[in-house]
């Protein structure tokens, strides 16, 4: 069975937008990577702990252990568009490209994914520096 030619960019680019449900695991590995398949469920408990700390508030406690889950799978995925971003063309082709006769080009385009993946997380770094360090020294 031949190879497929693997984007560099359009990986980049699923683990920027899609990485939390794990399509850029599934456009490189296929439908049966493990690690792509846990990215949905721990998303999924990540967004009800989001929805029951807004529901009930800070002092819930399933929403202290879902929460995180939800900010480490955010935080993956745009580690991971970082590091396919930033991975040079030939190593790209070394691991992906084997077989296909086709070379890697990504240019710009994977480098600005890899910007905005930076700028994203270091807004949501920000924010939830300032949200946790506001709650740590509020008063009562």
């Amino acid at each position: 069975m031949p190879k497929t030619f693997k984007s560099k960019t359009l990986a980049a680019a699923l683990a920027l937008l899609f990485g939390v449900v794990g399509a850029h695991r599934f456009y490189l590995r296929g439908w049966r990577d493990v690690l792509g398949w846990l990215h949905l469920p721990l998303f999924a408990v990540g967004v009800w702990g989001a929805t029951r700390f807004i529901d009930f508030g800070e002092n819930d406690a399933i929403a202290e252990i879902a929460l995180p889950l939800l900010g480490l799978i955010v935080g993956l995925a745009l580690f991971q568009a970082l590091l396919i971003g930033l991975t040079p063309d030939a190593r790209w082709d070394e691991k992906w490209n084997v077989g296909t006769g086709r070379h890697s080009s990504s240019g710009w385009g994977a480098v600005l994914v890899a910007v905005f993946a930076l700028l994203i997380g270091t807004a949501a770094l920000m924010g939830g520096l300032a949200f946790g360090l506001q709650h740590y020294f509020q008063p009562g």
